[in-house]
């Protein structure tokens, strides 16, 4: 087998291109855009290059077939937020061959260690958690936009060379037209009732506000969580521009109590029912699709990115009558049939049981793994969030 570093024009394509044989046969998997996938490993499009660096390899075999893939990457600002300095691999795509496997792995090991790390966490991604972050485990159905999708037999991969559960990610589904429960709608009438708050949906036109709303939210809501770093009104706002082309603005909530922001949720329609038909590429072509198969109506998800309250307002009711407000709004489209509430951690008890209180149901889990260097060294899960 030849393990071959991605430096070049070519490498770089076969770098997309190695997924697509594994999964030529599997119809729940959606090839992401490669633009998606290539500005991660862009230093002008990837602000983390600033403070970190990444490396890619592609596998071949005797034969020069394309048979798996990995990337590793050291992010200065989180390497030394555990218990060991730690940096990450991902991307990974892999046949069913431990010996192939374990080339990628090694490759990713041995270029950490002399980047000075301890351990590695995968499957993860050099940039936010929302997107490429851990191993699917359970519930194998098309991955929603930006979401990691694997075959089962990945699984034994990574445990059989020594990765250990670090923590798991799980994914909930609920059918967006049943009746709100009850304890969702007395939380919200108990709030309703007072003139001090307010909730609304975001106005594209005015996305500077938001954006600023956005921002001191997630900076106050976010701090005990592992790997955290307050974010800026520019990183915020640059984001929300990314995503302004494909944003409903009934879909993305706010709560305030005297116009102080407290409390956000923000979901997006899910596009990956569109981009399976693109084959990867949003040339003029993919962007025609696009537009084709948005105007055909079969975008029929949504997908929760993010949910929050500042500190201050947890367990006042502000995330039911969010949720209520928010559905006042979304139910009577009645263009919205399932909602998938990604990336709730099972370090986050609160934030599972929330979710868990509206009725919904695990439809998928993934895994972020970690591997120790050292194997006399003690291993430990990822710290609770109280």
């Amino acid at each position: 087998m030849q393990l071959i570093e991605v430096n070049s024009s070519k490498t770089k394509k076969e770098f997309l291109e190695a997924p697509v044989g594994i999964y030529k046969n599997d119809p729940n998997w959606i090839r992401p855009l490669d633009n998606d996938i290539n500005n991660i490993f862009n230093p002008e499009k990837n602000k983390l290059f600033k403070h970190g660096e990444a490396i890619r390899w592609i596998l071949k075999d005797e034969k020069g077939k394309l048979i798996g893939r990995v990337a590793a990457f050291v992010n200065e600002h989180t390497a030394r937020t555990s218990e060991y300095v730690t940096g990450g691999m991902g991307f990974f795509e892999c046949i069913n061959d431990q010996q192939a496997a374990n080339l990628l792995f090694d490759a990713c090991k041995e270029w950490l260690t002399k980047k000075g790390m301890e351990a590695m966490d995968g499957p993860i991604n050099f940039g936010d958690r929302q997107s490429w972050w851990g191993l699917q485990v359970e519930g194998f159905a098309p991955p929603t936009y930006s979401m990691n999708y694997n075959p089962p037999y990945y699984i034994p991969l990574f445990e059989n060379y020594g990765f250990q559960t670090y923590f798991n990610q799980l994914v909930f589904h609920y059918e967006v037209l049943k009746p709100v429960p009850q304890k969702f709608n007395d939380k919200a009438e108990r709030v309703f009732r007072s003139p001090a708050f307010r909730f609304e949906h975001i106005k594209k036109n005015q996305l500077e506000k938001y954006a600023a709303d956005i921002t001191s939210i997630y900076n106050e809501a976010w701090t005990k969580m592992e790997h955290f770093r307050p974010v800026t009104v520019e990183q915020t706002l640059k984001t929300m521009k990314q995503m302004k082309p494909i944003m409903d603005e009934r879909l993305v909530w706010f709560g305030y109590f005297k116009n102080r922001p407290i409390a956000f949720f923000i979901m997006l329609p899910e596009i990956n029912q569109v981009i399976r038909y693109l084959n990867g590429k949003m040339d003029a072509m993919g962007k025609l699709k696009f537009a084709y198969y948005r105007w055909r109506g079969v975008i029929h998800k949504m997908f929760g990115v993010l949910f929050g309250v500042v500190p201050e307002f947890q367990g006042k009711g502000i995330d039911g009558a969010l949720i209520v407000a928010a559905g006042k709004v979304i139910q009577p489209m009645k263009k919205y049939t399932d909602l998938e509430m990604n990336w709730v951690g099972d370090f986050n008890p609160k934030m599972v049981k929330m979710v868990e209180d509206l009725g919904t149901t695990v439809l998928k889990r993934y895994r972020t793994y970690r591997k120790i260097f050292d194997p006399a060294k003690p291993f430990s899960r990822a710290a609770i969030v109280e």
